[in-house]
């Protein structure tokens, strides 16, 4: 079968056997390039594994699903109580990361992974689950209220994907978006754009110092930053705006579960509620054989990129 991987910065649609083993067989439909694969690639991580952690398909019996692309060990301290995005194997535990992704024709995961998806949710939109599943992890951790006012910056698909989840729920929130795409992107999901004055809480997808210091600067005192990007390199943390204000900072990575409730099925009930969500958020699709132009889309943000899904 097809598969996409990695080598010397370059990526390249390879020959490999298909999966075997232990485990369900999922025929991918849709894949999504995330902001994670392209770092990955242009910093020069050794990755053997196929790439792809945002990921739906279809099962044997012709069921459609997302995945929740981790394989937590089930037995460290950090699993046993309930918090399996922290456990141990770390990245080793995510699927096109330490393990063969989905940007392949076929993949094979623990029954845990499946994600029933809605009978109104496309296969071919559901590898949004993921980065939707990445926004509501997150934001669980906020004490939201309706009069809530939130900024976030950075309007990349988690940063569009947090908009989405919170426009219809609090008072306010505003984007802080680079590009004319995403601009347009946080309108139709009923968000603001330009943050100003005070906000009762902050959530930070950019990723570095810059967007650090404007979300304590736009945080009113005792207020909350939520750090839902993914930081690759150091940041200058704004300590006397923080100390100053009293603000607290969350730190939040990856889903796992609220009680019975898992974060990516509920990602997947927002798609069924928000059925505009796909034509909003994917921008590009191209055939798993066009990776590589794939991947050139996706990191051009100025060219209207937004999500870019590969369809084997």
């Amino acid at each position: 079968m097809k598969a996409v991987r990695c080598c010397d910065k370059e990526i390249h649609v390879v020959d490999v056997p298909a999966p075997a083993g232990e485990g369900v067989i999922v025929n991918v439909r849709s894949a999504g390039i995330c902001g994670s694969d392209l770092h990955m690639l242009n910093a020069g991580f050794n990755l053997t594994a196929t790439l792809g952690h945002e990921v739906a398909g279809t099962l044997d019996d012709g069921r459609a699903v997302a995945l929740e692309p981790i394989a937590p060990c089930g037995h460290c301290d950090m699993c046993v109580q309930g918090d399996y995005s922290l456990c141990r194997l770390s990245a080793g535990m995510v699927y096109g990361v330490g393990r063969d992704g989905g940007m392949a024709d076929k993949i094979i995961v623990p029954a845990r992974c499946i994600v029933p998806l809605p009978n109104n949710v496309s296969v071919a939109d559901a590898c949004l689950v993921e980065p939707l599943a990445v926004a509501a992890h997150g934001i669980r951790m906020l004490d939201i209220k309706p009069s809530s006012r939130i900024a976030i910056i950075g309007a990349g698909a988690v940063g569009l994907a947090a908009a989405a989840i919170l426009a219809p729920l609090v008072a306010k929130v505003d984007v802080a978006a680079r590009h004319d795409a995403q601009r347009d992107a946080a309108l139709r999901l009923g968000a603001g754009l330009d943050p100003s004055g005070e906000y009762d809480a902050v959530v930070e997808c950019a990723g570095n110092s810059e967007a650090l210091m404007q979300a304590a600067r736009l945080c009113k005192p005792s207020g909350i930053i939520l750090l839902l990007a993914t930081y690759w390199e150091g940041v200058s943390l704004p300590a006397f705006e923080v100390t100053l204000k009293g603000l607290k900072i969350y730190a939040s990575s990856m889903y796992d579960r609220s009680g019975l409730v898992r974060d990516v099925d509920l990602a997947a009930q927002l798609m069924a509620q928000r059925p505009e969500l796909p034509g909003i958020l994917i921008t590009h699709r191209l055939p798993l054989d066009a990776a590589a132009e794939a991947f050139t889309i996706a990191a051009d943000r100025k060219g209207g990129a937004i999500k870019v899904v590969l369809e084997p």
